[in-house]
């Protein structure tokens, strides 16, 4: 993902809950039990692997049964060494390098007395929830390379008589199979917490379509559906592997279909061939669950959100989760919450005022809201926003800016609202430059929404005389507001009266 502008805010589980969630997936909870029955006794080859005569053991261990049984416990075991649950000392131990057993051992390609456990299984018992959390990263960064590997037999047919990787020969380049995994889960993490979000499982047609269709493509071409098809084939290959490490619950794509392609008859059916259609914009057409399920339904677990996060946090991308800004000042409360969805923002700020006594709060708030900048018409938008959420204990804050030019409007407003006494009647300005400034954080936050449509249309019907004084107004943004107006207003007289109105505004005319 190029993109660097803010993701959507994600509400997470907490860090006790992430843990819990941690420590139950299948993956970690095998390599952990792995790592406390590993010893000097276990037997590893060159590479830190089990060698085979290892895994039934392993697997009896792990209490695991059938045909691919030594293969679980073969990546249990690599995942317990890849996340430091289990440690190789160097294989050539100084203090025993003339011992006639290690001798045998090395010809043999085998290492022992070389396994013991790490520091970071300890974390996992004695450790914080974050420890555990960090253990939980590493392994899924384990698994999200292992995914991104073809399958073994492959890998061994590419290999020169060296043991080098003729990755040519494979039609695989490393880089960009992860890179597209990379792009999968970020599309699939938009998909789950962005405002429009389906909320629910991702159709895996439409996730693949996601990375494959162009944005601006009507019906798909053939070439674009079997491209499509193709990546779901991998897809589900990975999200199989994925589901055990608690990246994600995963419905795999029906066998029945897989037996299809095998047979040349592909999987790009019309179930696959409808989910994709809609995937141009982001899997929002609505699908038949009933149809597109049989070709794989993919959703993030908390503890998957947890994850693609902090993996988008470490390759550079800004991406908040709500809760973030609970300990910062009302300054970047204000102006962290200017690009959040309405519930996000709501969400976020009632965090935040929950830290704060209200008066205090307010007082806070208010200060913050001040300025003259581009963005402060939206900061006065949320801390009108973040003041109606605090009680009548506010008051003397609110009182105190009554004849503040930039917070009087909004002040009056909270104690009319609240039906408290003595509120003193704003005046014909203040009436008009708070109109401006409503305007201005109203199309800073929504753009051209169709509730600024109706307050554009509502304030020329009540006000005949609007434009000709709102051009005087001496707010920043008055010639901006009444250019957007005359934009937006759908009579054709009062748009040009609110482009009139805006000339007049940037030439500094004074009638």
């Amino acid at each position: 993902m190029s993109d660097r502008s803010p993701l959507p805010p994600v509400r997470l589980a907490s860090e006790p809950e992430l843990a819990r969630d941690a420590l139950a997936t299948p993956l970690l909870a095998r390599a952990a039990r792995l790592a406390r029955w590993a010893g000097p006794a276990t037997r590893i080859d060159a590479a830190g692997a089990l060698v085979e005569e290892q895994l039934p053991a392993a697997a009896e261990v792990l209490g695991l049964t059938g045909d691919d049984a030594a293969a679980e416990a073969s990546e249990a075991w690599r995942a317990a060494v890849d996340t430091g649950l289990v440690e190789i000392a160097d294989e050539n131990n100084e203090n025993n390098e003339n011992n006639e057993n290690n001798e045998n051992n090395e010809n043999n390609g085998e290492d022992t007395g070389a396994v013991a456990a790490g520091r970071e299984l300890r974390l996992l018992t004695g450790g914080s929830p974050h420890d555990v959390l960090t253990v939980w990263l590493s392994a899924l960064d384990a698994a999200l390379a292992d995914a991104s590997v073809p399958d073994l037999d492959g890998l061994i047919d590419a290999m020169d008589e060296g043991g080098t990787v003729d990755f040519g020969s494979l039609e695989w380049d490393p880089q960009a199979e992860a890179e597209f995994l990379d792009g999968v889960l970020t599309n699939l993490y938009l998909l789950t917490v962005g405002e429009d979000a389906p909320g629910g499982p991702v159709p895996l047609p439409a996730l693949a379509a996601s990375m494959i269709v162009p944005s601006d493509m009507g019906e798909p071409t053939n070439d674009i559906l079997q491209q499509v098809s193709d990546a779901m084939m991998r897809l589900d290959d990975q999200f199989r592997l994925l589901e055990p490490v608690g990246l994600v619950e995963y419905r795999p794509v029906d066998e029945a279909l897989l037996d299809g392609a095998e047979d040349g008859e592909g999987a790009d059916g019309a179930g696959s061939a409808d989910a994709a259609g809609g995937a141009g914009d982001e899997a929002s057409a609505p699908v038949d669950e009933t149809d597109v399920s049989r070709y794989g339904m993919v959703r993030l677990t908390p503890l998957g959100l947890y994850g693609i996060r902090a993996r988008l946090l470490d390759a550079g991308h800004e991406a908040p989760a709500v809760g973030d800004l609970a300990d910062k000042g009302a300054d970047a409360l204000l102006d962290g919450t200017a690009a959040f969805p309405p519930a996000a923002a709501h969400a976020e700020t009632e965090l935040w005022l929950a830290r704060r006594e209200p008066l205090a709060a307010a007082g806070e708030l208010l200060a913050a809201a001040r300025g003259t900048d581009a963005g402060a018409p939206l900061r006065r938008l949320r801390c009108q926003q973040a003041l109606s959420l605090v009680g009548a204990a506010a008051e003397p804050a609110l009182r105190e800016v009554l004849d503040d030019r930039e917070l009087g409007g909004l002040a009056r407003v909270w104690l009319t609202e609240r039906a408290l006494a003595d509120v003193p009647p704003p005046s014909q300005d203040m009436i008009f430059w708070l109109t401006i400034d409503t305007v201005a954080a109203q199309l800073a936050a929504e753009g051209d929404s169709a509730e600024l449509h109706a307050l554009v249309q509502g304030l020329a019907e009540q006000h005949g005389g609007f434009f000709a004084a709102a051009w005087r107004v001496d707010h920043p943004q008055t010639a901006d507001v009444l250019e957007a107006m005359g934009r937006l207003h759908p009579d054709k007289r009062i748009a040009k009266e609110a482009r009139k109105a805006a000339f007049k505004a940037r030439s500094g005319r004074r009638e």
